[in-house]
């Protein structure tokens, strides 16, 4: 399926979720005692993260490629009795802002290369002083694998490449390491994958 809004919209339009409902373990760890603040959810999907991160007090905004995925985050929002600004939008032209956000979370946000470039060099303007950007990807050693992930290599990421793209942010957090991936039936089990933590110098 050559339409990635039409694939992503395929594979979301069932009763469950892909990738279930709690929240991405490395965004637990980031987030578990961070204060409340102005936080971006990127390709967020069926909004397990962007929800779990409103229950925590966070003002919330999740946006993703796919219809079907915001309408089921805009439900899985209703039924934890959350707010969650979820809405429809494609990362190759989304507009950031600037000085908008205290958190900008990337979670298995794989775009071509040239949408990635753009999305990463953004951040350094995009987040307020201080700010961080947050995210896990998987890594060319998992296209092989059928665990999880885009499949093609070219749709993943290095730490190399993102410290070439995250200009004017300070990498506080960045490693690859295989870990296990236990969300719904669309991860499940080993990944190689890459963690940064980013922040935009105060």
């Amino acid at each position: 399926m050559n339409d990635p809004a039409a694939m992503w919209n395929h594979k979301y339009g069932v009763d469950d979720y892909v990738y279930g409902i709690e929240p991405n373990d490395f965004v637990a760890e980031v987030f578990a005692d961070a204060a409340p603040g102005d936080v971006l959810c990127l390709a967020d999907g069926e909004g397990r993260n962007g929800v779990w991160l409103a229950e925590r007090g966070h003002r919330v905004t999740s946006v993703d490629l796919s219809t079907e995925g915001v309408a089921k985050a805009a439900r899985l929002a209703q039924a934890r009795s959350v707010e969650l600004d979820a809405h429809v939008a494609d990362l190759a032209d989304y507009d950031f802002g600037t000085a908008r956000w205290d958190h900008v979370v990337s979670i298995w946000a794989h775009t071509p290369p040239a949408v990635r470039t753009r999305i990463h060099r953004a951040m350094a303007s995009a987040l307020k002083p201080g700010g961080t950007f947050v995210l896990e990807a998987y890594t060319p050693a998992q296209a092989p694998r059928d665990t999880g992930g885009p499949g093609v290599a070219k749709m993943t990421m290095t730490l190399t490449e993102l410290q070439r793209d995250l200009v004017g942010l300070v990498i506080e957090r960045g490693e690859e390491f295989d870990r296990d991936v236990q969300e719904g039936p669309g991860h499940t089990g080993l990944g190689s994958v890459v963690q940064v933590i980013a922040r935009r110098p105060a």
